[in-house]
């Protein structure tokens, strides 16, 4: 059985200048222990895919189902790392990463060692006591991943999690990602619109197309890890993905050209 199921899946919403199809047709089975990135430009609808996945916006037709079991709200079995970190700014790192255990009603000695094992594994060990204005933005979203961790959900949903970042630190966090994900065999579904970023980490890559977001491509990385960004394969997949997205992009930019001109 698949671990999650998105069937025929379509999104409306309701605006003033009247209803906008964001997703429409969405079709995709993910395994246990996947990893699949959603890449395209800005309006293709990704983050909605998400958050649909997550429970935090129902889709308007069609449905999702996680091990048979239709998604009606979010639940302990799916973990989400957002962009902008989400850390509570009054509570250290190992009690940000504590909370949701806390809140689970968790022994303190469970809650205890499972931080402990956290700040090792995200090598936060020496930061346990810093509160998120002192650490960098790299810290900060180690403690986000290791707060999602802590609860142990079988899927972890990531919205452009290292969007902010610098290009070093950005590689850095990949390679921790990876390092996590083949250690504890997490279900991976992450969106991000660089192409670089998706071959680097995806086992899958699904191409969204502009509005309405449908796929576009179902792409398999056949690549042995790590992979080398330098390399011919990873470079020739780079190019074709690249073709697909800027298509899309240029749709994109024909449709805000025309929505000017009417203006």
């Amino acid at each position: 059985m698949s671990q999650i199921l998105i069937n025929n899946v379509q999104k409306v919403f309701t605006t003033p200048g009247g209803p906008v199809v964001a997703l429409k047709d969405i079709q995709l089975t993910i395994q246990p222990g996947e990893f699949v990135c959603l890449l395209g430009p800005s309006g293709c609808g990704k983050s909605t895919l998400l958050n649909a996945v997550a429970g935090f916006q129902p889709p308007s037709a069609g449905e999702i189902t996680i091990e048979g079991k239709k998604i009606l709200s979010p639940g302990p079995d799916r973990g989400m790392v957002f962009q902008e970190y989400a850390l509570f700014p009054w509570m250290t790192v190992a009690q940000n990463i504590a909370f949701g255990l806390e809140v689970q009603k968790k022994s303190r000695s469970d809650i205890a060692q499972t931080v402990n094992q956290l700040l090792d594994l995200l090598h936060l060990k020496d930061f346990r006591d810093r509160y998120p204005k002192d650490l960098s933005g790299g810290m900060r979203q180690r403690v986000a991943i290791a707060r999602v961790l802590a609860l142990d959900s079988p899927i972890m949903l990531m919205d452009e999690p290292f969007g902010a970042l610098d290009a070093l630190t950005r590689r850095n966090l990949q390679d921790e990602l990876l390092r996590i994900w083949e250690k504890l065999g997490k279900t991976i579904l992450f969106v991000t619109h660089s192409i670089e970023e998706s071959i680097y980490l995806a086992d899958r890559i699904v191409v969204m197309t502009y509005r309405p977001g449908t796929v576009k491509r179902d792409q398999r990385v056949d690549m042995p890890r790590p992979r080398d960004p330098s390399s011919a394969a990873f470079n020739a997949l780079k190019r074709e993905l690249g073709a697909l997205v800027m298509e899309e992009q240029q749709r994109h930019a024909n449709a805000e050209m025309k929505l000017a001109a009417v203006d």
